[in-house]
């Protein structure tokens, strides 16, 4: 038997965002989901965390450097589909990973990460301008939750009636598509995917399971794995909707605090 593989490389998607030591949000949540939905993770680390289901105990951002290099490292010699990012941390690092996003022809998902589940601070108010004007113009969808759209625009959505103006002003940033997470809003989860021109509404049921971290990591993720598959962005959106519905359904206990999505829901 020949030690040479003849069968082709996957669908490889990269994650730009920080580690969760406690393995259900971050760096680990992306992977994760991207193995689920059939594809090649591989990531660049851009800070590391002491974290649990009870918070986020510590923090230290990697050196723009050491993120500047891991991606050279990928792009250069095993190639990108698409890439999601995550936390990002400090104004150096947004402006280090915006200028290297912009090299790419590549769909991107830009997750404003800006507290963790648990309030946690993850984003240094200093950064805020350089996601505007830097991060948001590279992406093919932007993600933010609604206290993430806030702090991004100064739109705050109390009703789905809102999202739409959060929608606006989060598009004036340059993003393609925003996709605004009313799960923070009462009756059945619901968000809004929009380019200013087309409207998508989606709704799923919402499930009482306290056991939610990892939320917006995965789901970016989700469709980050499936656009780098060819899919457009409204169908790319739903599938990784019904992908984290499931996974919020069955996410489990983990420590005393809020467990984790269960990534794998679809194996079991």
């Amino acid at each position: 038997m020949s030690g040479t593989s003849t069968s082709r490389a996957p669908i490889r998607v990269l994650t730009i965002a920080g580690s969760d030591s406690g393995g259900g949000a971050g760096i680990q949540a992306d992977l994760k989901t991207m193995l689920a939905l059939g594809t090649h993770g591989m990531s660049v680390l851009t800070a590391v965390t002491a974290q649990n289901s009870l918070g986020v105990q510590g923090a230290w951002e990697l050196p723009a450097e050491a993120v500047r290099q891991q991606f050279r490292s990928v792009a250069d010699d095993i190639g990108v589909q698409a890439v999601k990012t995550g936390m990002l941390a400090s104004a150096e690092l947004v402006e280090t990973v915006a200028a290297l996003l912009s090299e790419l022809e590549v769909p991107v998902v830009i997750d404003p990460v800006g507290v963790s589940k648990h309030g946690d601070s993850l984003l240094a108010a200093e950064a805020l301008e350089a996601v505007r004007t830097k991060l948001l113009p590279t992406a093919t969808v932007a993600t933010p939750n609604l206290d993430e759209v806030a702090q991004l625009t100064g739109v705050r959505v109390a009703a789905e009636a809102d999202m739409r103006r959060a929608a606006a002003a989060l598009l004036s940033y340059g993003p393609r598509w925003a996709l605004i997470k009313g799960g923070h809003l009462p009756g059945d989860a619901t968000d809004l995917l929009t380019d200013g021109h087309t409207e998508h509404w989606l709704r799923a049921p919402r499930h009482t399971n306290r056991h939610t971290h990892g939320t917006g990591c995965t789901l970016a993720s989700a469709i980050a794995a499936q656009l780098a598959k060819g899919e457009r962005v409204p169908e790319a959106v739903s599938q990784a909707k019904a992908y984290i519905t499931g996974a919020i359904a069955a996410g489990f206990a983990l420590g005393g605090g809020i467990g984790p999505v269960d990534h794998g829901w679809r194996l079991r």
